[in-house]
C-alpha cells in the first residue's frame, strides 16, 4: 500500500469535512482514494441517524465499479414491524447492543454466517467483512444522532490483512468526523426549514438572524383555517384530534408548497403563508393554483376519512396582497421569522368574515386588482364589508362556483 497516499487521504477527508462537502461525495472520494492507495475494498455502507419528522436516518453506499448504485437512502422508523426485525439481525445492532467498537467476520463456506448480511456477501464473492461503531459523547449527541456505523468488505482471496484492518480502523475516525459535520449541516437545514418554512429557513441559515432585521416585500397573504374545528374537537375522540389536524395540514401545506408558496406559521387549525413573485399577477396565480390543489386534495381526503367513519371538514381561505415587513421579530432570546404590517391584519380580518358571509374563499379588492384579467374572470363580488379595526369598508370577492357535469356525483 502507498503510505504517502493514505496520509494525503487523511488530510483530504479533514479538509472536505471543514469545507462542507456532502456525505455521499465524501464517501465516494474517500473510497476511491483507498483503492488508489492499494486498499482492497469492494463494498462500503455507512449509516447515521438524523432529526427528521419522517426519516430515522440516512444510509450511504459505495460499490467498486458500480457508478449506478444509489449513494443515499433515507430510511424510516426501525422500532416496529419488519424494519425492527431487520435491525435486530444486523451487525450494527450487535455493536449497539454489546458496546463493542468493531466486528469482523470471515466469509466463505468454511465460516459460519451468523448475520444475514454475510449470506448476501458470500453470494457476491466477498471474503472478509468489517463493521465499526464510532460513538459520540453525550455532549456531541443531538437527539438520536449518537453514533456513526460503517461496514467494509473485500473479495481479496485471503481477506483483509491485520495491517489493513488497523489502518482502516484508524482512517475511519477522520472520515466519521467529516461525515458527522456534513450530517449536522443537513440536520440544521432540515430543522429550520421544517419549523420556520422553506424561504424563512434559508434566510436564517444565510445569516439573517439579528433581531429587527426585516425586508419590506410585496406578497400575497394566505390565511386559512378549518370549518368547525372547535365542534370536531368537542365531539371526536381525543386520540383522533392530532391525526385529524395532520391529515388536513398535509393537504393544505403540500398544496401551498407545490404552487410555489411558503408556509410561515401554523396556529392550531390555521395556516399563514405567502406567495411572492416579481410580477404581482403571477403571485396571485400561484395562490389560486394552491387553492385549487387544496380543494382537490381535501375532497380526496374526505372520501377516505368518511369511508372509515372519521370526521371530515373543509377549509376557509382569505387572500390579500400588500406590502409587509418580513424578518426577525421578538425578544432577545425568542425570535419569530414572520410577516407583520397592516396588510397582515387586513388579511386576518377577511379570513374571519368567511364564516359570517358563508363563503369558502374571500379575496380582497387589492388581490382582485393585482390578478390577471383571465383570473379576474373567475371572481364574483360578494359586496362591500367593514373590517374590524380597518378604517374603510372594502369590496370583497369570491371564486365563482365551477359548474358540475351531470356525472360529477358518480365520478368522485
Amino acid at each position: 500500500m502507498d503510505a504517502e497516499r493514505l496520509e494525503d487521504l487523511r488530510k483530504w477527508v479533514t479538509e472536505v469535512g471543514l469545507d462542507g462537502m456532502k456525505e455521499a461525495e465524501i464517501l465516494h472520494g474517500f473510497c476511491c482514494g483507498l483503492v488508489e492507495a492499494g486498499f482492497p475494498i469492494n463494498r462500503v455502507n455507512m449509516i447515521i441517524d438524523t432529526l427528521h419528522p419522517i426519516y430515522e436516518g440516512r444510509a450511504f453506499r459505495w460499490r467498486k465499479g458500480q457508478a449506478d448504485i444509489e449513494p443515499v437512502i433515507e430510511y424510516g422508523r426501525s422500532d416496529e414491524g419488519e424494519a425492527a426485525a431487520n435491525w435486530r439481525r444486523s451487525t450494527y445492532y450487535h455493536l449497539f447492543h454489546t458496546g463493542e467498537e468493531m466486528l469482523r467476520r470471515r466469509i466463505g463456506p468454511e465460516h459460519e454466517a451468523d448475520f444475514i448480511v454475510l449470506d448476501e456477501l458470500r453470494d457476491e464473492g466477498q471474503t472478509d467483512y468489517l463493521a465499526f461503531a464510532h460513538r459520540f459523547s453525550d455532549e456531541g449527541t443531538i437527539g438520536a444522532v449518537d453514533c456513526f456505523y460503517s461496514s467494509w468488505s473485500t473479495d481479496a482471496t485471503s481477506g483483509f490483512t491485520d495491517e489493513e484492518v488497523s489502518l482502516l480502523r484508524d482512517l475511519c475516525s477522520p472520515l466519521a468526523l467529516a461525515m458527522k459535520c456534513a450530517s449536522l449541516a443537513h440536520i440544521t437545514e432540515t430543522l429550520v426549514t421544517t419549523y420556520l418554512g422553506r424561504d424563512a429557513g434559508r434566510r436564517v441559515l444565510s445569516g439573517r438572524i439579528a433581531r429587527g432585521v426585516t425586508d419590506r416585500i410585496q406578497a400575497v397573504l394566505w390565511f386559512s383555517d378549518l370549518h368547525g374545528f372547535t365542534a370536531v374537537t368537542e365531539s371526536a375522540e381525543p386520540e383522533q384530534i392530532i391525526p385529524f389536524l395532520n391529515d388536513y395540514s398535509e393537504m393544505i401545506i403540500s398544496s401551498i408548497h407545490d404552487a410555489g408558496g411558503d408556509v410561515l406559521k401554523l396556529i392550531g387549525d390555521g395556516t399563514l403563508a405567502i406567495f411572492t413573485a416579481d410580477d404581482a399577477a403571477l403571485a396571485c396565480q400561484r395562490a389560486l393554483k394552491a387553492e385549487n390543489l387544496m380543494r382537490e386534495r381535501i375532497r380526496s381526503l374526505n372520501k377516505g376519512r368518511a369511508s372509515r367513519n372519521l370526521p371530515v371538514t373543509d377549509a376557509y381561505l382569505a387572500l390579500h396582497i400588500g406590502d409587509v415587513f418580513y424578518g426577525n421579530i421578538g425578544s432577545q432570546d425568542r425570535l419569530d421569522f414572520t410577516v407583520v404590517g397592516p396588510a397582515v391584519n387586513e388579511a386576518s380580518r377577511i379570513a374571519a368574515l368567511c364564516r359570517s358571509v358563508e363563503r369558502e374563499v374571500l379575496v380582497s379588492s387589492a388581490f382582485y386588482a393585482a390578478a390577471s384579467k383571465k383570473d379576474q374572470e373567475g371572481f364574483v363580488s360578494v359586496g362591500r364589508y367593514a373590517l374590524r379595526g380597518i378604517q374603510r369598508p372594502q369590496d370583497l370577492f369570491t371564486l365563482e362556483p365551477k359548474p358540475l357535469s351531470p356525472l360529477a356525483d358518480f365520478c368522485e
